[in-house]
C-alpha cells in the first residue's frame, strides 16, 4: 500500500522560530549542503513569513516537518507575482504527492496577498521535475536562464495561472525531443521561446527519452 494513504500529512503556514529552524534543518539535510554559504538563514525565513512571503511545511502525524517551501513576491511590467525559491521534501517521502500539497498551499497564500500568478526554476533536463510542472500543476515553460546558479545550471522559468482550479494542456504546434548534450538542449529551448512559443508538456517516451511540447504563449 502507498505510505501516502496510510500517513495523514496536512499543509501549514510555518510561524515560529523553531518551526524555521527546523525547516532550515531539512533544507540542508535534503541538498546534502555543509558548508554555511548554502545554508537557510531561519531569521530569514521568519522576515518572509511577516512581510507578505510564504513560508510552507507538510507536518505528519507525530507532527514532524517532512516538506516545506518558502517565497516572496516579485514585480514585473505585468504587476506582482508570488515567486516560489525553493521546495524540498524529506527523502522518505518523496514521490507521494507531497510536493504538489507545497504548491498549493503556496498558491493559497500568493492568493491571499491579491496575486494570481507564481513563478519558479527548474532544469530542464530532469524530465520527471518537467511533467510535473507543466502536465500536473499546469504551469508553462514561459523563459530560459543560461546558467542561472553558475556553469551548467541551466534553468526553465515557468509561471503558474494561480485563477485556473485544474490544469488544461493546449495542443501543442512542435516537439522536442530531449538531447543529452545540454548546449542543444539549451539552444532548442532558446529558439523555440524565441519564437514566442511556451513549453506546455514534458512526457516519458516509451523508448525511455523524454519529449516536450510546446504551443503558442497567447493560447497557454
Amino acid at each position: 500500500m502507498n505510505r501516502i494513504s496510510e500517513v495523514s500529512f496536512r499543509a501549514v503556514s510555518l510561524t515560529t522560530a523553531s518551526r524555521f529552524a527546523e525547516a532550515s534543518a531539512l533544507y540542508r539535510e535534503v541538498f546534502g549542503y555543509l558548508d554555511p554559504a548554502y545554508g537557510l538563514n531561519p531569521r530569514l525565513l521568519g522576515a518572509l513569513a511577516s512581510n507578505g512571503g510564504s513560508v510552507v511545511g507538510i507536518l505528519d502525524e507525530s507532527d514532524r516537518l517532512v516538506a516545506f517551501a518558502y517565497g516572496f513576491c516579485g514585480t514585473d511590467r505585468r504587476g506582482f507575482y508570488h515567486y516560489s525559491q525553493s521546495a524540498v521534501v524529506a527523502a522518505e517521502q518523496q514521490g507521494h504527492g507531497l510536493g504538489r500539497m507545497l504548491k498549493h498551499a503556496q498558491r493559497e497564500v500568493a492568493l491571499s496577498h491579491g496575486m494570481s500568478r507564481m513563478r519558479w526554476t527548474y532544469d530542464p533536463a530532469q524530465i520527471r521535475n518537467a511533467h510535473f510542472n507543466l502536465d500536473v500543476l499546469g504551469a508553462r515553460g514561459r523563459w530560459f536562464a543560461p546558467d542561472m546558479y553558475g556553469p551548467g545550471t541551466d534553468r526553465v522559468v515557468v509561471e503558474w495561472d494561480l485563477t485556473r482550479e485544474h490544469p488544461t494542456t493546449p495542443d501543442a504546434v512542435t516537439e522536442l525531443i530531449v538531447p543529452a548534450d545540454a548546449g542543444e538542449l539549451r539552444r532548442s529551448f532558446e529558439e523555440l521561446l524565441g519564437k514566442g512559443l511556451v513549453a506546455v508538456s514534458c512526457r516519458r517516451l516509451p523508448d525511455g527519452n523524454g519529449a516536450y511540447y510546446f504551443g503558442p504563449a497567447d493560447h497557454a
